[in-house]
Formats: C-alpha cells, sequence, structure tokens
C-alpha cells in the first residue's frame, strides 16, 4: 500500500473519530455537567438535601463506570439500534461512547464542584442569592478551571473508546487500525494510526491546558 493510499485512509479515518469525539463530547458535556451537579445538590448537607436520591444516582453512576467498554458497547446494542436504526457506523458508536462517558464527566463534575471553598457558598447564601444564582453564578463559575481540566480528560478518554468502537465496525482511526494494521498485517497503516492518534490526544490536551491557565488567571 502506497503512502498516498495510507493518507486517504487516514483523512477519513480522522474525520470520522472527529464527527465520534466531537458529537459524543457535546452531550457528554451537557448531561454530565447536569448529573454531577445533582449529584452534589443531592447529597447531605447539599441545597436540594435528598439522600435517597443521592444514593440512587450514585448506584448508577458507579455501576456504568464499573463495565469495561468494550461490554458495554455489547450490551447497548439493542438500545443503539432503537436509537438510530443501526449498531454499525459512526453514529451508532455515538450512543454507547456517550452513555460510557457521561457518568465519567458526572464524577470530575461533582469533585469540582466540592472543591469550591464552602464560605464562598455561604456569603452568597447571605447575601440572598437563590439556589439557581448559587448554582450558576458560584459553583460552576468558580470550578470552571476543573471542569475544563476534566472535559479535557473526558474527551482523551473518549478518543479511546472511540477506537475500541472500531473493533465492531464503529468506524474511525480504531477500525483502520483493526481491519488494515491488525487483519491484513499492514503494519504502516498500524504505525500511522498510532502517530495520528499521540498528534490528537496532545493537541487536545494543549487546547485544554491553555483553556484552564487562562480561566485560572481569571
Amino acid at each position: 500500500m502506497t503512502w498516498s493510499e495510507i493518507s486517504d485512509l487516514l483523512a477519513v479515518g480522522l474525520r470520522e473519530t472527529a464527527w465520534m469525539v466531537g458529537v459524543s463530547t457535546v452531550l457528554t458535556a451537557v448531561g454530565g455537567l447536569l448529573l454531577g451537579v445533582l449529584l452534589v445538590l443531592t447529597a447531605p448537607g447539599g441545597l436540594l438535601a435528598a439522600p435517597a436520591v443521592s444514593s440512587v444516582l450514585g448506584f448508577v453512576v458507579n455501576v456504568t463506570r464499573s463495565l469495561p467498554f468494550i461490554i458495554l458497547l455489547v450490551a447497548v446494542i439493542p438500545f443503539t439500534r432503537a436509537v438510530v436504526g443501526t449498531t454499525i457506523g459512526t453514529d451508532a458508536a455515538i450512543v454507547p461512547l456517550t452513555i460510557g462517558a457521561i457518568p465519567f464527566f458526572a464524577r470530575i463534575v461533582e469533585a469540582a464542584l466540592r472543591e469550591v471553598p464552602p464560605d464562598v457558598v455561604a456569603a452568597a447564601t447571605a447575601m440572598g442569592a437563590t439556589r439557581r444564582q448559587i448554582v450558576g453564578k458560584v459553583l460552576l463559575r468558580e470550578a470552571r478551571p476543573g471542569l475544563v481540566a476534566g472535559l479535557t480528560i473526558t474527551v482523551i478518554a473518549l478518543v479511546g473508546y472511540s477506537a475500541m468502537a472500531g473493533v465492531v465496525g464503529g468506524g474511525g482511526l480504531g477500525d483502520l487500525a483493526i481491519r488494515y494494521g491488525y487483519q491484513r498485517f499492514e503494519t504502516e497503516v498500524m504505525v500511522a494510526t498510532v502517530v495520528v492518534l499521540v498528534v490528537f490526544v496532545q493537541l487536545v490536551q494543549m487546547a485544554g491546558d491553555v483553556l484552564v491557565r487562562r480561566l485560572s488567571h481569571k
């Protein structure tokens, strides 16, 4: 296989991986943020203390996080088919990617929000701030560096998950590495895929670090 053919394959694989990771990141950011905030608010001593609800949410998060992604990928096949109508391709891979990443990011959100000094929340409460204002203008605002750092970690995890999705025909760079690098013994394709994945992850990490530093200075 020539390098021209390899570069064409890499371009397609990178585009598919970027699509899977991008859409999954948006869905995970929204779902994980909401779930993480609920975990903090409903915890004992929280603004909406509800120990029973907190326990149920925590249990669901822990169960989902305990499943290896490759098993989750297979376990949610019926749900994936119901949502997108197929279990093969990049659109199908987005479903298990999101389901697997939301609990992961939710725990990161929970940890970041708990790092906000209680005195800051107490001061906002004393000034008459509503619960919504405390969440939006105090907790989330103060925790922005931690949230961005956590989202960066989540995106990198999604890149790894997307590569595993290639095992079941999810497309992207993982599928390219399996079909050509492993099954057809095209060593050059495998090496090129690894290099592209490493560069992709490094760029994501660098962008996340820059944004975290800017938010920390503010």
